[in-house]
Parts: structure tokens; sequence; C-alpha cells
């Protein structure tokens, strides 16, 4: 069985915690290179792209894809490396000396190996150090992941907010075409004024700009969205629905929300683990605070005479000067300082769930009103004053008024739509993946 390289396996895994899974299994990053990973990669997301993308599905692609992330991955690799560094003895000192006198007899030579034991007995608190440093990282690279995937789906959102608004724009630009063409018959039939008709001109002449700067900012949410991918060339043809998903009919329970966040968030993991990594440093050099250099060996001279002597040889450093007082301080403060980070980051991510989960709640709320009431009352209020139209009750100015306080009406709504879904993707990037233990 192939294992999978630190890349692969780390986007698997951020890719599974994307799809539910609330924790990470330290037995998926394994370092291997191996091109099997890149493959698979390589394959799962052209199988992603052959179907019209979802936030999700589209989440999952820039994991996969996304060089930048991919760059953060190695550092998972590189802090594996650390570990395997510190689980490997230093090389023995091998010394040498050759004297020869001045006249008769034979030389002196000298041969000394020696082997610092100090560093055998530090090797399992480095190896510790060096284990707490890897999850740290791998803690990093996790919400590195979520915060691409939190991104991409703002981005997405975006994008179908943009088709949909297209869409609507298209229908009330071909509204006010056949408008214009009645118009222009009325007038040509010396029923309505040129004011009149210049009105219906502008009109239908704005509606048409508003079309193309909405292809425009189209254009510019593709972009965004295949830098987020990693896509280029053929592979930027994928396809997406042109209308944001619906909103729930229920919210979910958002009780233990910040709870959930502590326990979720990635970034405050690695803040766990740096304060961990810290405090074994910590001991570590109030331990060893006396024992500088401490070396044992093997000593072996050959006089000149011919006669061998051997015997045992150690060299340490006496803590006369230096007893660690510099290196304990600077650990003390630098734990003082980690605590308070981690005490600080922790009240920041209780705001932030917090914070967005308000603006989900108002957002949602502003798009159901729209929905339910602005929609409804702005198309009576256009039926109405059309009928008035007709009916040369009110002049065209009043026609255009409603017209075009529909079609803002139109727009806003569907702003508030998608400020839902960018809310909901914020509050999902709060609580660091899963807005509940079950959501899937």
């Amino acid at each position: 069985m192939k294992r999978l390289p630190a890349t692969a396996a780390l986007t698997l895994t951020a890719t599974l915690l994307l799809v539910g899974c609330s924790t990470l299994s330290n037995s998926s990053m394994v370092v291997s290179p191996t091109e099997a990973g890149s493959a698979e990669a390589t394959q799962a997301v052209s199988q992603l792209l052959a179907k019209s993308l979802t936030a999700d599905s589209a989440a999952r692609v820039a994991i996969l894809n996304n060089r930048q992330l991919q760059a953060t991955f190695e550092n998972v690799g590189i802090a594996q490396a650390d570990l395997i560094e510190a689980g490997l003895l230093e090389n023995p000192t091998l010394f040498g000396s050759a004297r020869f006198p001045s006249r008769g007899g034979g030389s002196n030579l000298e041969t000394s190996l020696t082997q610092g034991f100090l560093d055998l007995l530090m090797m399992p608190l480095r190896k510790r150090m060096a284990a707490e440093e890897l999850q740290r990282t791998r803690m990093e690279v996790t919400d590195a992941a979520v915060e691409t995937a939190a991104e991409t789906k703002i981005a997405f959102y975006t994008l179908q907010a943009d088709l949909q608004l297209l869409s609507r724009l298209k229908l009330i630009t071909s509204a006010d075409q056949a408008a214009l063409d009645l118009s222009q018959r009325l007038h040509d039939a010396g029923n309505i004024t040129d004011l009149s008709l210049l009105n219906e001109q502008a009109t239908y002449s704005e509606a048409r700009m508003e079309v193309a700067k909405a292809n425009a900012d189209i254009e510019a949410d593709r972009e965004k969205l295949n830098r987020l991918m990693g896509l280029w060339g053929n592979d930027t043809s994928w396809t997406v629905a042109d209308q944001l998903p619906e909103i729930p009919g229920r919210e979910i329970s958002t009780d233990q929300l910040e709870s959930l966040a502590l326990n979720q968030r990635s970034d405050l993991a690695a803040s766990r683990y740096e304060l961990a990594a810290l405090a074994t440093a910590l001991n570590t050099t109030r331990t060893y605070r006396y024992l500088g250099v401490l070396e044992v060996g093997a000593n072996i001279e050959k006089e000149t005479d011919g006669t061998t002597l051997t015997g045992p040889e150690f060299s340490v450093s006496l803590p006369i000067f230096n007893q660690g007082q510099g290196k304990i301080a600077k650990l003390e403060a630098q734990q003082r300082q980690a605590e308070k980070r981690f005490e600080g980051k922790a009240i920041d991510i209780r705001s932030e769930v917090r914070e967005s989960r308000g603006r989900l709640l108002a957002n949602r709320d502003a798009a159901l009103y729209y929905r339910s009431n602005l929609l409804p009352e702005r198309l009576k209020i256009r039926n109405q004053t059309l009928l008035q139209y007709n009916a040369m009750q009110i002049g065209a100015t009043e026609l255009l008024m409603a017209r075009k306080s529909q079609a803002d009406t139109e727009r806003e709504y569907i702003q508030s739509w998608r400020d839902y879904w960018i809310s909901r993707s914020e509050l999902e990037r709060a609580v660091g993946g899963n807005l509940s233990p079950g959501d899937k």
C-alpha cells in the first residue's frame, strides 16, 4: 500500500473537515514522497470540475489545488523532518594527534573518541518538543485550509449573486425594450410627447449599461474563484448554477457556538501546542541548567617507547558564570507572552462567533423581509402605476420611477440573499469549520 505524501494527506484531511469531520486524524498526515497523491488530487479536481460547482465543491477544489495553500502544507513536512532530527544522536567526535621527537625514539600517537552524554539524556525531551511543534504546525495548516475554504465560499456566493442579478437585469432590459418599442409606436402616432420617448430611451440605455456592468463583475468574480481554486487553461471553463441556494427553513441551533468554536478552532489549538512546547523547553532548561557540555569517551595514547596507554576520557563545562539564567528568563517571558496571546485569541474567537451569528441572523431577516414584503409591494406599485399610466392619469416620470424602484429592490433583495450565505460562511470560519458537531 502506497503512503500519501504530506501534501496529499493534508488536503485529504482538510477536505474531510469540510464535509463534517471536526477532528483531524494524525495518522493520515504521513510524509512519503510519491507521485500517487498528486495524481489522486488531480483526478479529484477533474471530477469536481466536471460537474456544476457548488460552494462546498469549489472549496474542495481550492484545498486540493491552491498552490499557496500547498506551499503551506509543506510546513508539516519541515516539522516532520525536525522531529526525525530530534530523535538522532549527535555524531561522535574523533580526535587524533601525532608528535615526533627531535631525535631518536618513535613517534607519540594519541587518539580519542568522545560522545556527548547530555545529548543522549535530552533526546526524549527534544523529541517531545519536536512532536509538540509538529502538532502546532498541523493545526496552523488546518486553519489555513479552513480560511481558504471560507474565502472560496464567499467568492462563490458573490459570483452566484451576480449571475442571479444578471438574469433579473436581462428580464428588466427585455421589458424596457418592449416598452421602448411601444413608446416609439405611440410617438409615431402622436400619442406621447418627445420627452416621454426620450425618457423611455434613457431607461432602456441605463438597463443595458447595468447588464454590461453585471457581465464585467461576473468576469472578475470568475477570475477570483480561478485564483482561489488554482485553475488555468481549460480548467477555467467550469459551470455554476446562476441562482443562490434557498435560505433554510430554520436556522441551526446557536446556543453552544462559542464553546464549539473553542473546541474546533485550529488556530487556538496551535496556540495550545505552542504553550506546551514552551513549557517543555522551560522545564528542560531548568533541569539541565548546570550541565553545559558533557562528553565521555575513550583515549588511546602510544608513547615513543612503544607503550600504549588506554583509558576513559570525559569533559564537562563548569557552570561558574553561565548557569542558564538568561535562557530561563527568556523562556519564562515567552511563556507569559504565549499565555496572553492564547487568552486573547480565545476572547477574540468568542467575539467573532457572536458578531458572525448576529450578522447571519440580521441578513436572514433582511432577505426574508425583502422576499415576503418589499418585493411584492414594489410589484403591486409598478402594476398600479402602469394601469394609471395607460389610463393617462399620470405621466411617464411616475412610471419610470416605479420601474426604477422595483429594479433597485430586486437588486437589494439578491444582495441581502447573497449576504446571508456570505455571513454563514463567515460563521463557519468563526467556529472552525462546522456549525454543529453533527452538521454535515
